[in-house]
């Protein structure tokens, strides 16, 4: 029996000693590299052909006003200073179509039915304006008003492509009584 003991304690031993085989594990996967930080891609200027009723419009809205003068009409983006503005001078009985522009300049009109060129004065204000006068029963303020969803100013700075809204002529018949 002692024989039995010693060779089963000498077996349990001998498999106890034993291990399994562990298969390697792989090894982890390296990081990925963090992103390099790209600069947002400029826009794209859209390409303006040559007819000026393609050209897009330029950003912003109109907002009419009345104040102890007369109207205003303005045109630009919200919080900013207006790119275009056409004021009725009630006392004086005129119109002034002004643009942002440092200095004087001559300022050309398109719309779907009429063109008019236009010497524009500083106005000495900040910011800089150019400013043109102008009858209220001038043709070019109608045309400005009826023409074909848009009207073009060009001069004083990069060309202005405003929609045709009813501000435009609002303004003109406040002047015109």
């Amino acid at each position: 029996m002692r024989r039995l003991f010693l060779a089963s304690s000498a077996l349990l031993a001998l498999a106890s000693c034993s291990m399994p085989e562990v298969a390697p594990q792989p090894a982890p996967p390296a990081p990925a590299p963090a992103p390099m930080p790209t600069r947002a891609p400029l826009p794209m200027p859209t390409p303006t052909g040559s007819d000026w009723r393609d050209w897009p419009v330029t950003a912003g809205t109109w907002a009419y006003r009345q104040d102890g003068r007369g109207s205003i009409a303005l045109y630009g983006r919200a919080g900013a200073d207006a790119e275009l503005t056409l004021r009725c001078d009630r006392a004086r009985g005129r119109l002034f179509l002004s643009r942002r522009a440092d200095a004087a300049a001559t300022l050309t009109i398109r719309t779907s039915t009429n063109l008019k060129t236009l010497n524009a004065l500083p106005t000495g204000g900040v910011p800089a304006y150019a400013a043109v006068e102008l009858m209220p029963r001038d043709p070019i303020v109608d045309a400005i008003g009826f023409s074909r969803g848009r009207f073009v100013v060009q001069g004083g700075g990069a060309d202005l492509v405003l929609p045709a809204w009813p501000e435009i002529l609002r303004v003109a018949e406040d002047c015109r009584g």
